[in-house]
């Protein structure tokens, strides 16, 4: 029976569902009035951020403890939440003159928005794909909403079709870690199939892995690297970015990749935090940990090392700037990964932090390319910016603040983002990747460079006489370049409340739960999730 701890753990994610809800209801009785549509939406993601603050101090686990009310879940929503308010701010004006300011549209993002912060805090994994699907049909919609455009339109059946065959590879992964775990349980007594996380570890640390558990988590890994758009998943993304209306890439550059990576740490955690050493398993089982360990992290290894490499090369050929940042986010994709190869509290902090202040940068860089934007045509090539300085030198110097961010270049926050990531890689004893970053963070800086020399160091070739400036563009613009200059100032304050923000816990644990039948254990008032403890007692009690 549902109780309120159950619905106090989903409250955000409600929300900002009913918020979608109530925009669509309200679209119908004053179909003219945009701005009612817009204060509604930022009235929700203001209700739900301040809920999300309750959780802060409440601990709340609900629904058979398959929703997480930890920090780590909690502070992904709320960088999703700054993204969709972000989001809605900027896209009033590019609707206008796009013609498509519908209020389907500021439904369409709080509803892809619920579903990727139900991704953050789920530990069970329908749960997650159900989230997955509410976050990916709505950016379907949103990126053929340019009804009119034939490249939208492309980039709608591109990102559907592609999309549908990464959700199929993440559902079949689930259906072989359900059976893989009941047949690994049903060896050795009663068989116990599940999907909750917490429970497949507890599983997998007493019995080890199988085939099904292996190609399930192969598979889940698959559906996942699509959608954070990591090498060699990536190729959907240039021509998605660049033919959807930029408001809906700039709010899927950030939020997709931010929920995908949430889901990343909780499944990889799940498996590289088990270490035999630290509790009593036989010799086959320890071994069977070991290797997946290094394998895990062998695989994440690879792919973090191609997809910057990747991203950052191609993106240097680049003409069109929705392209270039769409590899660039490839490469910054790649990036994070480096957060979650470390797998300790210092990469969960960077990660987080990255999180914010790459979906900051991006929707600051992407408000300036709508603003270059008018009724005639999108305005998105690079040289597009030359002379921008010599009219308009104050939207030079955003323009600029964002890219040098972007690079790593200080007094802007992304420099801070990149040394935190690289950190926690050399904490956990793998300076290779960190270099390896770093230089291809030194590609990167060539075309992120070469945007600010367009506009301050090449005469203009066409005439930039007007840019006009709607309120919510030009809010959340000044927001975003505050709080990059800002995040550079105070970062250590920022990181710090990031740390702890654990999403498993010790072997200890383990042992103590499988050493004999003890009773269920209640949610602990500390912060910090302790999801294995019930997972064990269950297989303990069985």
């Amino acid at each position: 029976m549902l109780n309120l701890t159950d619905y106090l753990s989903i409250a955000p994610f409600l929300v900002i569902a009913l918020t979608g809800a109530a925009v669509l209801l309200f679209d119908l009785v004053f179909p003219k009035n945009k701005n009612l549509l817009i204060g509604t939406s930022l009235l929700g993601i203001v209700g739900a951020a301040f809920l999300t603050g309750r959780l802060w101090f409440q601990y709340a686990e609900g629904f058979s403890f398959t929703v997480s009310g930890d920090r780590f879940a909690l502070l992904f929503e709320y960088v999703l939440l700054i993204i969709a308010g972000l989001s809605v701010l900027l896209s009033d004006r590019y609707l206008q003159l796009k013609n498509i300011n519908h209020g389907e549209y500021y439904a369409l993002l709080l509803f892809s928005t619920s579903g990727a912060m139900l991704m953050a805090s789920a530990k069970e994994l329908i749960l997650i794909f159900v989230g997955l699907e509410i976050l990916s049909i709505a950016l379907y919609i949103l990126a053929g909403f340019a009804r009119t455009e034939e490249k939208s339109e492309e980039a709608a059946i591109k990102y559907l079709l592609l999309g549908a065959f990464s959700s199929a590879f993440f559902l079949y992964g689930i259906a072989l870690i359900y059976g893989g775990t009941g047949l690994l349980t049903g060896l050795h007594g009663q068989p116990a199939p599940t999907t909750q996380l917490d429970h497949i570890a507890s599983i997998v640390m007493l019995h080890g892995f199988n085939a099904y558990v292996v190609a399930g988590i192969a598979l889940l890994f698959v559906g996942l690297f699509f959608k954070a758009a990591i090498v060699p998943f990536h190729v959907w993304s240039p021509d998605v970015y660049q033919g959807a209306p930029t408001c809906v890439t700039a709010f899927m550059s950030a939020a997709v990749k931010a929920a995908a990576f949430a889901v990343l740490i909780r499944i990889t955690e799940t498996f590289l935090q088990i270490d035999p050493s630290e509790f009593g398993v036989t010799s086959d089982v320890a071994r069977q940990l070991a290797l997946a360990h290094h394998v895990i992290t062998g695989v994440l290894w690879a792919f973090a090392a191609i997809t910057m490499i990747v991203g950052n090369v191609v993106a240097l050929w680049q003409t069109d700037i929705k392209r270039m940042l769409a590899y660039s986010s490839v490469a910054h994709a790649g990036y994070i990964l480096v957060g979650v190869l470390a797998s300790n509290d210092q990469g969960r902090s960077a990660v987080l932090f990255y999180a914010l202040i790459y979906a900051i940068m991006n929707l600051g860089a992407f408000g300036i390319v709508m603003l270059l934007s008018d009724e005639k045509q999108e305005r998105s090539r690079i040289d597009d910016f030359k002379g921008l300085a010599y009219k308009h030198p104050f939207t030079a110097v955003l323009m600029s603040i964002f890219m040098f961010s972007l690079a790593g270049i200080p007094p802007a926050a992304g420099f801070f983002a990149k040394l935190y990531l690289f950190s926690a890689a050399v904490q956990a004893g793998d300076p290779g990747i960190a270099v390896l970053g770093l230089l291809a963070s030194v590609v990167g800086v060539y075309y992120y460079l070469m945007v600010v020399v367009k506009m301050w160091m090449v005469p203009e070739d066409r005439d930039i006489t007007t840019l006009t400036w709607s309120w919510g563009s030009r809010v959340a613009v000044l927001i975003c370049a505050s709080a990059t200059l800002l995040l550079f100032l105070f970062a250590s304050p920022v990181i710090s409340t990031f740390s702890g923000s654990d999403v498993t816990v010790s072997a200890d644990d383990y042992s103590a739960a499988s050493a004999a039948p003890v009773e269920p254990v209640a949610p602990p008032k500390a912060l910090a999730v302790q999801p294995h403890v019930i997972g064990a007692t269950a297989i303990a009690q069985r």
